[in-house]
């Protein structure tokens, strides 16, 4: 019954349940973050998930519909010619502006940081070469199998993942995948209660 009705809903409100539904799950991969990284006894920071849902409902939401349309009338159809043609432009264009407006206009005037591109400078070109080890196969396996007015949904989809990282990043990561494996590793070390090895 909820299929049918998602599905009819996506399609006669396609901006909406795209946008919502990208902002939902970019927000929850936050809320993750938090409860992988929280100590006992610590609470959730809400105001930082608070920031990365309104990063994600205004800008980022918006800006994947708009860009994956406009990807698809520039480059329409499933041809290989085509398909790699839009992953590049994505990977080129779509990817740094993304990490641009996460990382400044987004999360660093909400916390209201003094040098709003302190993050930006840090972290943008780890976050970036990250992001090239994820987003081209997401992007490849959306331009192939994907509906275009599904496209930004599914993107929110794969998002849940990368906003656990760049929100990893952001609060404590240096926006590379090392950074967030060695954290994750030295958390499962101290949940066994062995010591780490150095």
């Amino acid at each position: 019954m909820a299929g049918p009705l998602l599905r009819s809903g996506v399609r006669r409100f396609p901006w909406l349940c795209n946008v919502l539904l990208y902002g939902s799950l970019f927000s929850a991969g936050d809320a993750a973050q938090q409860l992988l990284q929280r100590r006992p006894g610590q609470e959730p920071d809400w105001a930082q998930t608070r920031h990365v849902a309104l990063v994600a409902l205004s800008f980022h939401g918006n800006f994947n519909y708009v860009w994956l349309r406009g990807l698809e009338r520039a480059l329409p159809g499933r041809a290989p010619g085509a398909v790699l043609a839009k992953v590049l432009c994505d990977q080129l264009v779509g990817a740094p502006v993304a990490i641009l407006a996460f990382y400044t206009a987004g999360m660093s005037i909400l916390q209201g940081k003094e040098n709003i591109f302190s993050d930006c400078k840090k972290k943008f070109w780890n976050t970036y070469k990250t992001g090239l080890m994820y987003w081209p196969f997401v992007q490849l396996s959306n331009f192939v199998l994907v509906p275009v007015y599904l496209r930004t949904a599914y993107t929110g989809l794969c998002g849940f993942l990368w906003a656990i990282f760049i929100c990893f990043s952001q609060q404590s990561g240096d926006g590379t995948a090392k950074s967030a494996f060695l954290w994750f590793q030295r958390e499962k070390v101290n949940a066994d209660g062995e010591p780490s090895e150095k």
